[in-house]
């Protein structure tokens, strides 16, 4: 069994879930991150280990389905013996009116979003109250705030939110802790964005991994459960 800690990112490949992963190298934790595509996750280990090496894996996984999590969970497993964080943050986004919304895309969006955290805290569960671990959902203002063409998104996020503050609540006095963060505007690859110097003013990636770093540094009676993060002068 690994000495070090140990923390699983889904959605870990770019964007928010790498800045957290980058920030948790740095601070002498491993790291898995997934994505959907092998080759995305292999690119971002290369990243990763650059910054310390051997402390980052990445593997082909999709929230979407409680078997490949499940496989996913047991091949850090084997490697690392422990997992002490996991971080549950990959999403995904479709914005149209309610009439020009699909099926398709709300089922994408519902189950990515939402199914994934459950699928991901049934894969974990035994292994964090083996360490008496901490498992974060990276949710976002739109589990608060609803907006036109966000239907959804804000049932996604909303929803989150909601089954983020129940976990909390059932496994707590396993001594798991649960706790969601909520981010306003980031400077990521979301819905085909493409992040640029005019991205300056929003949140940064590393940002959310500092607040992640932060959280898992909390002495253990303390437990921040829900946390909204804005960028400071937005445009």
């Amino acid at each position: 069994m690994s000495e070090l800690k140990v923390a699983f990112i889904t959605g870990g490949s770019k964007g928010i879930g790498l800045g957290i992963a980058e920030v948790l190298v740095k601070e002498g934790i491993k790291v898995a991150i997934t994505s959907r595509s092998l080759e995305a996750a292999k690119k971002a280990e290369e990243i990763l280990n650059s910054i310390k090496e051997g402390f980052a894996i990445g593997i082909e996984s999709d929230v979407r389905s409680l078997e490949s999590q499940t496989t996913a969970i047991n091949e850090i497993l084997e490697k690392w013996g422990r997992i002490d964080y996991f971080i549950a943050n990959a999403g995904v986004g479709h914005f149209a009116p309610i009439e020009k919304l699909t099926a398709e895309q709300w089922q994408e969006t519902i189950d990515i979003n939402l199914t994934g955290v459950f699928f991901s805290a049934k894969a974990s569960l035994e292994a964090l109250k083996a360490t008496k671990g901490y498992f974060i959902t990276i949710a976002s203002l739109a589990g608060t705030n609803f907006f036109n063409n966000g239907t959804a998104y804000n049932a996604s996020k909303f929803g989150l939110v909601g089954f983020t503050q129940a976990m909390m609540l059932d496994v707590r006095n396993e001594g798991i802790k649960v706790t969601t963060i909520m981010p306003g505007s980031v400077a990521t690859y979301f819905n085909g964005h493409t992040p640029s110097d005019a991205d300056a003013w929003k949140i940064q990636p590393e940002d959310i991994g500092q607040i992640v770093l932060d959280l898992i540094k909390m002495p253990a009676r303390t437990l921040p459960s829900k946390i909204e993060v804005r960028p400071t002068m937005p445009k």
